[in-house]
């Protein structure tokens, strides 16, 4: 949770909202590799990349 709170702070004092959407969607592929990993969708996703 520290970290999360480093990383905005970061983002309002030096105004790099640009790193937002990178840094939300490099979350969201990696909970979504983590979510399916056990899953049977798994050899699906792992194609993709």
């Amino acid at each position: 949770m520290e970290l999360i709170a480093e990383l905005w702070a970061y983002l309002k004092a030096r105004k790099k909202w640009w790193l937002l959407p990178i840094i939300l969607v490099m979350f969201g592929v990696g909970m979504l590799l983590v979510f399916a990993q056990g899953s049977a969708l798994a050899p699906f996703i792992y194609t993709i990349f």
